[in-house]
């Protein structure tokens, strides 16, 4: 036996040899039947494991019982920051934030045991970071306990889309909304700009009547700014960029940006005397000032210091940035600096998103510094941020720096006589507007015809023997669009140019959010300086 031997048989008692034979041959299948069962079951669990362990989704097993995490996988090791006998000390409650234990435990307690768990829970990482996951398990034994075997898959990145999904829905209401508003609500922004500008023209410099006018036409500038920001959302602002001295923007703003922050702002503006000029839209530069000065605003809830500085910066060698390596070249520079709460760093990381607002609900649509961000971006520069906590915020934004040549030759033309002597068509069907233009107009020296729709400026220009050479026309009236009356009246007057009007536009005439080539365009509300050179420059060709 000692040798291997099933049995053995003494030859006087050979009657036994076929039962030993038979249970021998018995107990070898039962051997090898149970070396394939271990090896079946070591493969197993080696396949169970393998699939535990390379999975891509965090996985664990904790007890019933004590709440006690088991086993965990490297996924979930990786994606919580645990290492694994740290892990291996948690109780599940460990990855919940207080407030949703409660819940947890009544989820536990009314558990049937074969259940498969399936939902959307917080977890927190061991960094304290708060994540969204969703949840499926089912029950299994495990080293003789009963427990729960989860898989977890992180969707916090797509409940955030999906949360900016629902607000760009808002937002692409809100910005139909000012599309269908604008037209009439820029109408009287511009009749009350005009009005404003005329009585100014015939106020003497030292009446005191002047400041109250002066007043008027800051609120109204102001609430231009915002009708340009509605906009903007909705992707209806007409950019139309030029050559510009950012200087001179930044010092027209003080006075507004003075009465939009309060007196707990102290503002202090420092501009350099030979800063270069650069080409962007002229509102759009407006408005991602004014949106840095609130934001800014907004940082210094008790109150701070506010400083605008521009300047040339020369840079020779590529400049890296969190979000984007500035190339080497030259240009203008425009800081914004408060001394407010500044940002931490998961702030910093998403300043710059969509709908990413660190304000309460319904303080904020987390659309201000996107839309600067954008802004910068459509004028070919690049937005630079530096922030502490505690200390304060700095946005610079570097803009392409124009020829001097070609700053100059801008200026020039910012000073070029804006009288005139021609015949100018003006069709508006807004008769506050109408008459403005007609007064300004007239005020220069052109003669002027005016019509309140594009059937009265077709019987005009019907009747008038001479040259028109200028239509001045709203976009959207009621029987006919300026479009459609420029076209019929230039068959018959092919010199005759057109500059179009509107508080929004027509797609006809953007093409991708820029001005289409060849097509004059000037957005209400307008001031009457702005109406008369841009006049002059759709005359002579500029344009």
């Amino acid at each position: 036996m000692k040798a291997g031997a099933a049995d053995y048989i003494l030859k006087d008692h050979l009657t036994r040899l076929p039962e030993a034979i038979r249970r021998a041959l018995l107990e070898q299948r039962l051997r090898v039947e149970r070396e394939q069962a271990v090896a079946a079951l070591r493969e197993s669990e080696a396949q169970y494991r393998s699939l535990f362990e390379s999975t891509p989704y965090p996985m664990w097993v904790f007890d019933l019982e004590t709440h006690r995490v088991l086993a965990v996988n490297g996924a979930a090791i990786t994606h919580y920051g645990y290492s694994r006998e740290e892990f291996l000390a948690l109780r599940i409650e460990d990855l919940r934030p207080a407030e949703d234990i409660p819940a947890l435990h009544r989820h536990l307690a009314t558990m049937p045991a074969d259940y498969h768990a399936a939902g959307i829970w917080r977890h927190r990482k061991k960094d304290g970071t708060l994540i969204e996951v969703e949840t499926s398990g089912h029950g299994i034994t495990f080293a003789g306990r009963r427990a729960e075997q989860v898989v977890i898959n992180d969707v916090t990145e797509r409940k955030r889309l999906e949360e900016q999904f629902r607000q760009a829905q808002k937002m692409e209401a809100v910005g139909r909304l000012a599309a269908g508003v604008a037209h009439d609500f820029n109408n009287l922004l511009t009749a009350i700009l005009g009005t404003t500008d005329l009585m100014l023209e015939d106020l003497p410099t030292d009446d005191p009547d002047r400041e109250g006018l002066l007043d008027i036409r800051s609120a109204s500038e102001r609430a231009a700014v915002l009708t340009r920001q509605l906009l903007t959302f909705s992707r209806q602002q007409v950019v139309s960029p030029q050559v510009l001295r950012l200087n001179d923007l930044v010092l027209e703003l003080e006075k507004l940006l003075r009465r939009l922050l309060g007196e707990d702002v102290a503002i202090r503006v420092a501009v350099a005397p030979d800063c270069g000029g650069v080409k962007a839209d002229p509102g759009q530069l407006e408005q991602v000032i004014v949106n840095l000065a609130v934001n800014a605003r907004d940082a210094m809830p008790n109150g701070g210091r506010l400083t605008l500085e521009t300047r040339n910066v020369d840079l020779d060698a590529d400049y890296p940035t969190d979000r984007v390596t500035i190339p080497a070249g030259r240009y203008v520079m425009l800081a914004v600096t408060d001394t407010g709460t500044g940002m931490d760093a998961p702030t910093k990381a998403r300043i710059f998103e969509p709908f990413f607002t660190t304000k309460p609900v319904g303080k904020g649509t987390g659309l201000g510094l996107a839309t600067v961000y954008g802004a910068v971006k459509q004028s070919g520069g690049f937005i630079w941020l530096y922030s502490e906590v505690g200390q304060g915020t700095s946005f610079k934004i570097y803009l392409p720096r124009v020829d001097a040549g070609e700053a100059q030759a801008a200026a020039e033309e910012a000073a070029v006589l804006l009288d005139g002597a021609e015949t100018v068509l003006v069709a508006e069907d807004e008769d506050a507007v109408r008459q403005i233009i007609e007064k300004a107009l007239q005020a220069r020296g052109y003669r002027v015809m005016v019509a309140r729709d594009g059937s009265e400026a077709l019987a005009l220009a019907g009747r008038h023997p001479g040259q028109i050479d200028l239509l001045v026309t709203d976009v959207v009236m009621p029987d006919m669009n300026g479009r459609e009356l420029s076209q019929r009246l230039t068959h018959g007057r092919p010199t005759m140019k057109t500059l179009y009007l509107s508080g929004y536009t027509d797609d006809a005439i953007l093409h991708h959010g820029v001005l289409e080539e060849g097509v004059a365009f000037l957005q209400k509300p307008f001031s009457l300086g702005a109406l008369a050179r841009k006049v002059r420059d759709v005359i002579e060709a500029r344009l």
